[in-house]
Order: structure tokens, then C-alpha cells, then sequence
């Protein structure tokens, strides 16, 4: 037996009863699936592996959040939570939760709570900035050993309390999540049935019996092969970096499960975090560099102005209206400063001298976070 110097997961021979795992994961997506029509099998399968995670948490070292997501309601995103709720440990179901009442749960001494957070879009809407501590305490918890802050009223006055943040979190609303939350996160989006897509209605009084038996299995399995969590032999040549840090846990769980599930692990991986590449999840400021890409073909420089009127002239491209206005030249020269990418005085065949950007300064950023070109530059 040895030791992962990255994690505390013993690397041991393969589990002798992997077989009861993968009969036992069958059942808790079959039983998702009775209720929620997912967009794909893939998402299906990380939801089963993502309830599965929640009851081995002392043998991660990061915990992926995972977020049901949707344009409008009524896309299945609150019930995926309350099937959730029947099968994960310590499961507490809020809707517009408090930042106090999020630090107490977090603090308890009863056992790492698993938090469903719903309707998360009305603390990111517009009042975001009132709910920072609530996204420090979110992005601080995906990660074992970490800890937040708050202050609060003590016999000295103001006294600084230390939390361990360390939870498991699943996240549903309308539209999209901050960047620092949706990086730590598996999207799941959500959408409404079509007319030929149907499901069991689901009535808690009904229903919770069968969860509530999945959950006491579930618990049995992790107790019985806890010690056999064993960090994954190979994760897919596209699963790398954070990416790899929220699937490694899931990925573990179909190792250890056997039968089907450790393709089905991997395929949902890779589907899904090629989905979140192609569906916009990556910054803004990502998308922009791609946008210059195009924008600049094989130029070797371009003026400010005409930089900025072909991003505003790109098909589906949001330059155009950055919240009821252009995208201007102070707001480039921001967005692209954290990539040390900064406007400098050209000279054009003209003989003038604008402001504007040389493909040179951007080679760096685009190696570093853009794909290679999928075809060359026009000419």
C-alpha cells in the first residue's frame, strides 16, 4: 500500500465488492431519473456520482459544486434539489439563505452539512455586491483545510470568527453564477420538458421512503468501503488543472463502484466540461480574447477604434451592448490589463499614430487560455 503525496486516499488493489457500487449508483440515477428529465445522459450520470461524493467528504481534498441552471423556470432546477435532499447527508434545503444563517450551518459541530442552495440567482442578481461574504464563504468551501471569516459582537466588543468553509453544495437558479463559483463548478443546464418528455410527479409523502432507503445504502457503502477510495489511475488528456480538481472525486467514486461506471464517470466528464467550454461558462474576459483573435486575422496591428467597432460588428458577439452600451476603449484596456496586455501608440501605413493593440502583446494569452485556431487565419 502507498500513500498519494496529493491527497489523504490510499491507493489499495481494486475493491473486491465493486459490484454492489455500480448495482447501488444504477439505482440512485434510475431513481433521479424518475423525477427530473435531464438535457443528457452525461448529467444524469454526474448527479448520481455528485450524491454518491457526499457521503465519503473526509476523503476529498475539494469538492465540486454542482449547479442546475436555466434561462426561465419551471426547467426542473428546485426539484433536482428536493430528490437531492432525500439522499445526501445532513441535507439542508434553503432558499435565499442568509450569510448568517450559512456561517452557523457551516460551523456546526453536528457533521459536515450538504447545502441546496436555491434560487442562488436572487443573492448574484443585481444585489450581488451585498452578498460577497456569502460568494467568499462558496468559493473558500470547495476546498478542504480552508477556512473564512466573519466578525462579530463578543464580551470585548468585535471579535474575528474562524470557520471551516469545507462543504458539499449543489446551487440552482435562473441564469448564470460569478465566475469564481461557476470555475469550482459542474453546470448542469436545465430546461423545460418538451411536449414528449415525461416524469413521475413527485410527491414527498409518496416518494421519500424510496429516497430515504437509497440514502441508508449509500451511507452503508461508504462506511464499508470508505478505507478503498483510491485517488484515479488516469483521468481523460482534457480533464487538467481545476477541471481535474472536480472531477477526481467523482471519478473516484466510479472507480470504486465498478461494472459500468468508471467509463460512464469519464464520459460525463469529458462531455460536460467540453459543453461548459462551448456554452459561454468561460469569463468574459476569455471570450473577448478570442473575439480579438478573430478580429485580428493575420494583422500584425490595429487601431483602438477599429478594434473596437469589429468586436461591436461579431455575430452573437455581447461587445455591442455591455449593459446598454458599447464596449469602449477604457473598458478594453481594463479587461485586458490582468493579461499584460495594454494599448501602445502604432503607426499605420497612413502615416498616423492612434492608440492601439499589436498581435505580438497577445501571443502569451492566447497559447495560455485560448484552444489552438480550429482553422487558419483568413488571409
Amino acid at each position: 500500500m502507498s500513500v498519494n503525496p496529493r491527497a489523504r486516499w490510499r491507493i489499495v488493489e481494486a475493491p473486491v465488492i465493486r459490484s454492489v457500487g455500480a448495482e447501488l449508483l444504477d439505482e440512485v440515477e434510475a431513481f433521479l431519473r424518475r423525477f427530473i428529465v435531464f438535457p443528457t445522459d452525461e448529467a444524469a450520470t454526474a448527479t448520481a456520482l455528485w450524491a454518491a461524493h457526499t457521503h465519503f467528504m473526509e476523503k476529498w481534498d475539494t469538492t465540486p459544486r454542482i449547479a442546475f441552471l436555466s434561462p426561465e423556470p419551471a426547467s426542473g432546477k428546485s426539484r433536482a434539489l428536493e430528490i437531492l435532499e432525500l439522499i445526501v447527508p445532513r441535507p439542508a434545503l434553503a432558499v435565499n439563505m442568509s450569510a448568517a444563517a450559512l456561517f452557523r450551518l457551516v460551523g456546526c459541530d453536528t457533521g459536515l452539512p450538504t447545502i441546496l442552495f436555491d434560487e442562488i440567482d436572487t443573492i448574484f442578481g443585481p444585489k450581488a455586491k451585498e452578498h460577497e461574504d456569502i460568494r467568499g464563504l462558496l468559493n473558500a468551501g470547495y476546498r478542504r483545510g480552508a477556512y473564512t471569516y466573519r466578525a462579530k459582537s463578543g464580551g470585548n466588543g468585535i471579535v474575528t470568527e474562524k470557520i471551516e468553509a469545507y462543504s458539499a453544495v449543489a446551487l440552482a437558479g435562473l441564469g448564470e453564477l460569478p465566475d469564481t463559483i461557476l470555475s469550482r463548478c459542474i453546470p448542469i443546464r436545465m430546461k423545460r420538458r418538451a411536449p414528449g418528455e415525461t416524469v413521475e410527479p413527485y410527491r414527498r409523502r409518496l416518494h421519500a421512503c424510496d429516497g430515504n432507503a437509497l440514502f441508508d445504502r449509500l451511507a452503508q457503502w461508504a462506511e464499508e468501503v470508505g478505507d478503498q477510495v483510491a485517488w484515479p489511475d488516469e483521468l481523460p488528456p482534457s480533464i487538467q488543472d481545476r477541471d481535474a480538481d472536480i472531477w477526481e472525486p467523482l471519478i473516484a467514486i466510479g472507480d470504486l463502484a465498478g461494472g459500468t461506471w468508471p467509463a460512464k464517470s469519464r464520459q460525463a466528464a469529458v462531455a460536460l466540461v467540453a459543453a461548459a467550454r462551448e456554452d459561454g461558462s468561460a469569463s468574459l474576459a476569455v471570450r473577448l480574447l478570442g473575439d480579438i483573435r478573430t478580429v485580428f486575422g493575420d494583422v500584425d496591428q490595429i487601431p483602438t477604434v477599429a478594434l473596437l467597432a469589429a468586436l461591436c460588428n461579431l455575430e452573437e458577439a455581447p461587445w455591442g451592448d455591455m449593459r446598454g452600451k458599447p464596449l469602449d476603449s477604457r473598458r478594453l484596456a481594463s479587461m485586458l490589463t490582468s493579461y499584460g496586455v495594454r494599448p501602445v501608440t502604432i503607426r499605420t501605413t497612413s502615416g498616423t499614430t492612434p492608440k492601439g493593440y499589436k498581435r505580438e502583446a497577445f501571443h502569451d494569452a492566447w497559447q495560455r487560455y485560448l484552444p489552438p485556431p480550429t482553422c487558419p487565419a483568413p488571409e
